[in-house]
């Protein structure tokens, strides 16, 4: 986990990228400037050294991608850089995934200068990616949050194995996920049991795991718990939930 420094960095760094490539209108500016932004991106907020680790125009198979992050012989990331004037879309992704399913790289990386996206490789059958978080760095809100999610891709969050932490945290914590577990059988059983003691009546599990799937569904609002367990603070730098796709 950043400390307040390193945050503090970040978030210094993060003001003076702005301050220097997007304060002014993106029309007069190419993918070629792009590149540029791009590259003060990877050294100066991220860290890492030109060339060493920063490869560009990587060859995979036949084709070329843009970026290549790697640290002792381990490619980490392959970044896809687009011109400033355009959105990061689908297609994207879908070029950048074909370049990291052929080199059995974990994250991807989709940038243009003004937005962030961060994509986890999923190397399954069929092999599919989850959005982790984006960030539009001319958003003033999400400005506010990018250190925190900025940090996880940092060299020093990297060599420390922390991204890696981070995708466990953020996967564990997927409502998707979390739901699985509140209607698997353990838990529902559990509740049934609960609910007995408290009525002395015996309900049907079916009966419960309904219940259960209405609060869900019709998000009913009830007084947050106060939990007796004591834990240790943990700053709230969960991105939005996570989305899937799918390599055709």
């Amino acid at each position: 986990m950043a400390t307040d420094n390193q945050l503090k960095t970040l978030r210094e760094g993060l003001k003076e990228y702005k301050r220097k490539y997007l304060r002014k209108g993106f029309s007069n500016r190419n993918e070629a400037d792009t590149r540029i932004m791009t590259n003060s991106f990877l050294t100066e907020i991220l860290g890492y050294q030109e060339l060493e680790e920063i490869k560009t125009e990587y060859r995979i198979k036949s084709e070329y991608a843009d970026y290549v992050i790697q640290l002792k012989r381990k490619k980490h990331f392959v970044i896809e850089v687009k011109s400033i004037d355009l959105d990061i879309n689908e297609k994207h992704l879908r070029q950048s995934l074909s370049y990291a399913a052929n080199e059995g790289i974990d994250w991807i990386l989709l940038m243009n200068g003004r937005e962030v996206q961060l994509y986890r490789v999923n190397f399954g059958k069929p092999i599919s990616t989850t959005l982790i978080f984006k960030i539009n760095l001319t958003d003033s809100d999400d400005l506010k949050k990018a250190p925190e999610l900025l940090w996880n891709l940092t060299k020093k969050a990297v060599e420390k194995n922390e991204l890696e932490t981070f995708w466990k945290r953020t996967n564990a914590l997927n409502p998707e996920n979390l739901s699985k577990i509140l209607y698997s059988e353990e838990i529902v059983k559990r509740l049934r049991n609960d609910l007995k003691e408290q009525t002395g009546i015996y309900f049907q599990i079916e009966d419960v795991a309904e219940s259960l799937r209405q609060i869900i569904v019709k998000e009913v609002e009830f007084p947050k718990p106060r939990l007796r367990t004591k834990r240790k603070a943990i700053r709230k730098s969960n991105p939005e939930p996570v989305t899937e796709s799918v390599l055709d």
